[in-house]
């Protein structure tokens, strides 16, 4: 995963915490939310960041400081309680 402005490596919280309906390669269902993604990996870097494999909704996502907090714990909490109150 590249880094953005503000978005901090090895943080990795949106793609753990939100579910993801489309296919991602490893994963041929998506994945459920708070499930680690199967293209993520040991430092918490996306090993598609670039790939035109990556799913539409990951390429759509982008920090920001409301969702992602200071810490990766914050982008995680935030994550998840937007997931529950959309899933």
């Amino acid at each position: 995963m590249e880094s953005r402005p503000g978005c901090r490596p090895g943080c990795g919280a949106c793609c753990i915490a939100p579910s993801i309906s489309s296919p991602i390669p490893g994963m041929p269902d998506g994945k459920p939310a708070g499930q680690r993604c199967a293209q993520l990996n040991d430092d918490n870097l996306c090993q598609l960041f670039g790939s035109p494999l990556r799913p539409d909704v990951c390429r759509q996502f982008d920090y920001d400081a409301a969702i992602c907090g200071e810490r990766r714990e914050e982008a995680l909490a935030t994550l998840s309680s937007l997931e529950d109150l959309t899933g």
